[in-house]
């Protein structure tokens, strides 16, 4: 095979060449059944296996409690910023956002256009989003029904440390782009959820963590496919699934387990970040973070050069070198290193070099 490119695409983002190589070995049969997995039925055994292998696999791996359901849905993660107000704010009750940038706008958003009251706790607007805010800023109201934040907001490259203490207020985290990359404790949140196609597998299934007493009394008079109730009860499986998004997370995670799990990943994330971290630091500002330095991304590296027409020529030459997918959001511009977990450490090594070896050259 030649050699792969140096993938920093924020997603679809890159995907282990142990797990590809394995689904390539699986393609036209699985386990000895003469089939495809893309070809079987979503209600065989084999279906059936994989389906609670996989939320198995998830609850070992993130330490999930009893008394929380994992359900695969579709949609994406933009399904979820309108499912949440549909089945957890009832009238009289408040849905409390964190403002930390583009993410957690559609969430916000979202639920306003669906004619609920949405209050802002907190927002890092006056910095350009480019910091979480403190903890202690973060105002719930009164008759809020959950805490929304977006763990990772990958367009300004910031990143929840720690997370708020809601007390009795149901805390609930989009973790689409930070999922699986560090430990983090389950029983905090209400309600995780991340659509797989940056940490967890390819695009087309959207995982989500709720804690079982939010099951509970949820609206009736919402489409069907928007309850959670529905998926809950029929385990993921009122309709076809996404039989493929699913096999293929997992194979992620079991390439997680045996590389050590999730404290392996967070001990091999921040050793990437800090690479490209340092080439950035150590510039004497030919690069410039873009994210304040306590609330930088482990998972997406936000950086800027002094003119575009210098992040133009880097971005030209970085694809040259075999570099992918290091332009900024089209948003905001700059430059952007997604490394997500299946980023291998060379990559980044490569990534750190060549920005030092531009620096140099264009000094």
């Amino acid at each position: 095979m030649d050699k792969r490119a140096y993938n920093f695409n924020a997603g679809p983002a890159a995907l282990p060449l142990a797990v590809l190589e394995r689904a390539q070995q699986e393609l036209v049969e699985y386990k000895g059944i003469g089939m495809s997995i893309m070809e079987i039925s979503h209600r065989s055994k084999e279906y059936e296996a994989l389906n609670t292998e996989t939320q198995e696999l998830l609850k070992e791996l993130m330490g999930i409690p009893d008394g929380y359901q994992i359900l695969f849905l579709q949609g994406g993660a933009s399904s979820q910023f309108a499912m949440i107000p549909m089945n957890f704010l009832k009238p009289g009750r408040v849905g409390s956002y964190v403002h930390t940038g583009a993410w957690a706008e559609k969430a916000y958003k979202e639920a306003k256009l669906l004619g609920h009251e949405v209050h802002i706790a907190a927002t890092s607007e006056a910095h350009d989003f480019m910091q979480i805010p403190e903890l202690n800023e973060i105002e719930i109201h009164p008759d809020s029904a959950y805490l929304h934040i977006t763990s990772n907001e990958t367009i300004g490259g910031t990143q929840f440390q720690e997370y708020p203490n809601t007390g009795n207020v149901p805390l609930i985290a989009d973790m689409s782009s930070d999922i699986l990359c560090r430990p983090v404790d389950v029983s905090k949140f209400a309600m995780i959820y991340a659509g797989a196609q940056k940490n967890l597998g390819p695009s087309g299934v959207t995982i989500a963590i709720i804690r079982e007493d939010l099951l509970q009394d949820l609206p009736k008079n919402i489409p069907t496919m928007l309850r959670y109730e529905i998926h809950s009860t029929n385990n993921s499986l009122y309709n076809t699934p996404p039989v493929y998004s699913v096999y293929m997370v997992n194979l992620v995670l079991k390439w997680i387990k045996e590389n050590g799990g999730v404290e392996a990943m967070e001990q091999t994330n921040r050793a990437k970040a800090k690479l490209i971290y340092d080439a950035i630091d150590e510039s004497k500002g030919f690069y410039i973070g873009c994210a304040a330095p306590a609330s930088r991304s482990l998972m997406n590296l936000t950086f800027r050069l002094a003119s575009e027409e210098l992040e133009k020529s880097f971005i030209k030459q970085a694809e040259a070198a075999g570099f992918v997918g290091l332009k900024g959001h089209r948003s905001v511009g700059g430059l952007r290193a997604s490394a997500y977990n299946a980023v291998p450490m060379e990559a980044c090594e490569a990534l750190a070099n060549f920005m030092r070896d531009f620096q140099q050259k264009n000094s």
